[in-house]
């Protein structure tokens, strides 16, 4: 996928069933978005839950009910066809993924889109610093944390963080570039030592894929947006739907 094209250009491709693989390095200097779809029963508390825990949800837009169309960020666009892939969720539990989701909406749908750490790559790599899970075409690796998140009605849980290998003095340099990013997460919330955040084994992610962590190299975790999942597993919704992890939502704001 060619980093040069637009946002517009890529939400056609998903639009026609032509792109279904994960975004990062994709659309460069475009604000990517997690998706989260709620009945309106409990938007509220969803939205709550997203001012209560704005590091790993910062809120970028969300829908009237029952629209598709994200107004503020990309307007003309349709939350039910422009992403790579969706996860469906019934009660909690994961029961399918889809490419499209125009059969599944309904009339009490809300919308929202959380920022998304991609957002701040771009960033990184125009000062020289490397994106592990870009060069070796993957996934960025993901990991549940025992960081809990400020409840909100029904729904709480774990942080979840996505990692990405720094040498010490690029660590330093990327807190600061992060920094000033906060509605993709910002600067990072842990380096170094995963088990002070009780992740087990750092090469084994609870989403997305193992990266190569060179030697001399430290472990860098930025608040993640699939927070939002592991927050849905717990309130047990009738339904919710989300993007499919690192198959983002590309929005028509610029990165910087």
């Amino acid at each position: 996928m060619n980093k040069l094209l637009t946002a517009s250009e890529v939400r056609q491709l998903c639009r026609q069933g032509k792109y279904q693989v994960p975004t990062p390095g994709v659309a460069s200097g475009y604000v990517q978005a997690n998706l989260v779809v709620l009945p309106q029963s409990v938007a509220f508390d969803f939205m709550l839950f997203c001012h209560r825990n704005p590091k790993p949800c910062p809120l970028l837009d969300v829908t009237e009910v029952g629209d598709p169309e994200p107004r503020m960020i990309a307007p003309g666009a349709d939350l039910r066809s422009d992403l790579p892939r969706y996860h469906v969720f019934r009660y909690g539990e994961l029961v399918e993924e889809v490419t499209d989701i125009k059969q599944l909406w309904r009339d009490d749908f809300v919308g929202f889109l959380i920022g998304c750490s991609f957002s701040f790559e771009a960033a990184l790599l125009n000062t020289g610093i490397p994106v592990r899970h870009i060069e070796e075409n993957k996934n960025v690796p993901m990991y549940k944390t025992s960081l809990n998140c400020m409840p909100a009605g029904v729904f709480s849980g774990p942080l979840v963080v996505s990692m990405r290998p720094l040498s010490p003095l690029d660590a330093i340099r990327a807190v600061q570039i992060t920094s000033r990013f906060p509605k993709s997460h910002g600067a990072p919330v842990h380096l170094g030592d995963p088990n002070a955040i009780a992740i087990a084994d750092i090469n084994a992610p609870d989403f997305g894929d193992p990266v190569t962590i060179h030697e001399g190299e430290i472990p860098v975790f930025w608040a993640c947006g699939v927070t939002t999942q592991t927050a849905i597993v717990q309130a047990k919704p009738e339904i919710a739907i989300t993007h499919a992890p690192g198959h983002m939502f590309i929005t028509d704001i610029k990165d910087e």
